[in-house]
């Protein structure tokens, strides 16, 4: 019997080491003095300051925020719209169009991937900006539609109808009541949309031009030579931004949760 009551934590512990010890052993050797971190010969702030004199990967990770940015606000934009278009309204394949969010967000990446370069190269859109924004836009707008309609199918529809009867519109409803209840499902929408377009490789690979290079393809490309000290201070600078959008997350949820109760 003890036995048995002893084997979910050892379980539990064996997954979690098996998670977290790679990226533990990264964070650390992004403070070796080793250049190669096979062994732990001294801390030092030595590659961090070298990668903050790296103008090119400084440009790369300047242009992936600016894209993460974009892409993470005009998604949770044109998501919130379809949201309330799916909840609001009836429309011939209303059906369809929700199961269509989920067709593409289970899509693999390289099919979606080739998909956007057939038709930026049919359409003559020159590949880097426009193309990645376009591209990052249209993957996180599933996530931010099935975010927000799942909050909105929460909401009371008595407390719109009482509105409409007090002569409440459509703008008040949407800016009195509708907004406010959604607050923390945008705020967790974005979030997630500006990590997965921060972190996106295989789609950015293929629409993505040599005049505007983006992080994670910079760092693919440095890492097919060796995994550099640079790369381990970019890693663990990624983990330590993807660690706090997840926190902000779980804390907008948990206010949603309180709000509820």
């Amino acid at each position: 019997m003890r036995i048995s009551r002893s084997l979910p934590p050892l379980y539990i512990g064996l997954i979690f080491t098996l998670l977290y010890l790679p990226i533990t052993l990264l964070v650390i050797n992004s403070f070796n003095i080793s250049k190669y971190g096979y062994v732990w010969q001294g801390f030092t702030w030595k590659w961090y300051d070298k990668l903050w004199h790296n103008t090119a990967l400084k440009d790369a990770f300047l242009h992936s925020l600016s894209i993460a940015f974009t892409a993470a606000t005009l998604a949770t934009l044109l998501g919130l719209l379809m949201a309330l278009a799916l909840y609001r309204y009836r429309f011939p394949f209303k059906r369809t169009a929700s199961a269509l969010l989920f067709i593409l967000m289970l899509s693999p990446d390289i099919v979606l991937a080739i998909t956007f370069l057939i038709v930026f190269m049919a359409l003559g859109l020159q590949l880097g900006f426009w193309s990645l924004l376009i591209s990052h836009i249209t993957f996180c707008l599933p996530f931010v539609v099935i975010t927000v309609y799942a909050q909105l199918k929460g909401l009371d529809r008595n407390l719109l109808e009482a509105a409409q009867d007090l002569g409440a519109g459509e703008r008040s409803l949407v800016r009195l009541i509708i907004l406010p209840v959604l607050r923390p499902a945008l705020g967790a929408s974005w979030l997630l949309s500006f990590t997965l377009s921060l972190d996106d490789v295989i789609i950015s690979s293929f629409v993505t031009g040599p005049g505007y290079e983006i992080l994670p393809i910079r760092v693919f490309s440095m890492v097919k030579v060796g995994v550099s000290p640079e790369v381990n201070v970019i890693a663990t600078l990624l983990l330590a931004i993807s660690l706090v959008s997840a926190m902000l997350i779980a804390l907008l949820l948990h206010r949603k949760k309180d709000e509820k109760t």
